[in-house]
């Protein structure tokens, strides 16, 4: 544990600090600090303008400091002058409740009240486009099925070993990188961890995975569905609970051999409780108006989405929300690239808080395809068509919107419903090519 930024930087000749916070809508914010101020605002926090960002401030409110965790502090593998630093923002000496790390953090201290002690794996997946985002990066990447393809992700093999060696410089486990399931997308896996730890390191991930792609010429782009037709990203969460943090832990909470498919009874409530809010969730978790163009999307050019739009859940079978592949752990397929890192995590802690608090059933376990047979699961919830659905879901849940908080909810709703009204009065080129003859 890092506690003295100050002293990391004489160590490790850091010129720079980016004290980095993350808004509402999932942008990363930072101000950078010479080394020789960093004593000074690790004390007091970096000053921003809340209003500034997507956060539901005004510009007459006061300075919103970000205060940064030392224990975050991560030194740019490809720019070592420069560490980034997550940072708590706090006004007039007060946690700013709407502010997304917080949120996450105050759910973490609910969980760990009660002996829970969260530990999550995300999957990111992102495309690799040219500069004006507008084709493929790889013009060769043409593949009908281009799953796995080894010449393909062998042809972006400087970006991808680029950012694995610096994971593997980081400590953080990087494990497999492969090409997926879309041309010209590619997903990195590391080790999971503490639900902090791997929130934090989600949202360095598409800091440097952006920053590691301009500088080969590229851009990455976590875009929900940024191609017609393509498969798109999705940030798949491996959920487990512990009894106790970190090296700490000893015991799966999730385990018990016992049990169905290995998943204990606190397990099955607290997966009991996503499926209870899995449609108010989607408002978190695939926060776009392009996320439902993922999630509900017709058969791509592969032959399947990868993406669930029904809330059910199975064994090893990747069609349905929420897998269960192994013991003592679940996989939740509903996150798209867009979730915000903090916010993804805290809304799976809030959920299944809930679960294992109301000892939530999570249902019939079904092992059908479900992009073959789906018409034949009666009575399980569709999860939302669009963003407008998802945000009024998530405003009809008040057991989810109490557990995130109400000052956050009621920031979240607000800034995304004036997402939503701003794209619906957008005019597009289907509206006159579909009713200019009317």
């Amino acid at each position: 544990m890092t506690t003295d930024l100050a002293a990391y930087a004489a160590e490790r000749g850091v010129k720079y600090f980016m004290i980095s916070f993350t808004d509402l809508f999932g942008g990363q914010r930072a101000k950078l600090v010479p080394a020789q101020a960093i004593a000074d605002m690790q004390a007091d926090g970096a000053g921003f303008a809340g209003f500034a960002t997507w956060l539901d401030m005004t510009p007459a409110h006061p300075d919103m400091l970000a205060v940064p965790d030392p224990d975050s502090v991560t030194q740019l593998p490809w720019n070592p002058e420069v560490a980034w630093v997550a940072a708590n923002p706090v006004m007039e000496g007060e946690d700013v409740a709407q502010a997304p790390r917080n949120v996450l953090r105050r759910l973490i201290e609910e969980a760990a009240s009660e002996g829970l002690h969260v530990k999550t794996g995300v999957e990111a997946e992102y495309f690799l486009l040219t500069p004006d985002g507008n084709a493929l990066s790889d013009p060769y990447d043409t593949a009908e099925k281009p799953c796995y393809d080894q010449q393909a992700v062998m042809r972006r093999y400087d970006v991808v070993r680029e950012i694995c060696d610096y994971m593997l410089d980081l400590g953080w486990g990087p494990y497999q990188n492969d090409h997926e399931d879309a041309n010209g997308q590619f997903e990195m896996n590391w080790e999971f961890d503490d639900v902090l730890v791997t929130a934090d390191r989600h949202s360095f991930f598409k800091f440097m995975t952006k920053s590691i792609a301009e500088k080969h010429g590229f851009r990455a782009t976590f875009m929900p569905k940024p191609i017609e037709g393509l498969t798109g990203n999705g940030a798949h969460l491996h959920i487990s609970v512990w009894d106790a943090p970190g090296a700490e832990s000893k015991v799966n909470v999730f385990a018990d051999d016992n049990m169905e498919l290995g998943l204990s009874e606190k397990g099955r409530n607290f997966l009991g409780g996503i499926m209870k809010h899995a449609t108010a969730m989607a408002a978190i978790t695939n926060p776009t108006v392009n996320s439902y163009k993922r999630i509900n999307a017709p058969r791509t050019s592969s032959g399947a989405t990868w993406a669930p739009n029904t809330v059910t859940w199975t064994s090893n079978n990747r069609t349905h929300m929420v897998r269960v592949p192994g013991p003592g752990r679940f996989e939740l397929r509903l996150p798209d690239g867009a979730a915000n890192p903090y916010l993804l995590q805290a809304v799976t802690l809030a959920a299944g808080l809930d679960g294992v608090r109301t000892k939530a059933d999570p249902g019939k376990r079904h092992e059908i395809d479900m992009y073959a047979e789906g018409h034949k699961v009666r009575g399980a919830p569709q999860l939302p068509l669009n963003m407008l659905d998802a945000i009024r879901a998530y405003d009809r849940n008040k057991v989810l919107k109490a557990a995130m908080g109400e000052e956050f909810s009621q920031a979240f709703i607000k800034m995304k419903t004036k997402e939503w009204n701003s794209f619906v009065s957008h005019f597009s080129r289907w509206e006159k090519e579909n009713t200019l003859d009317i």
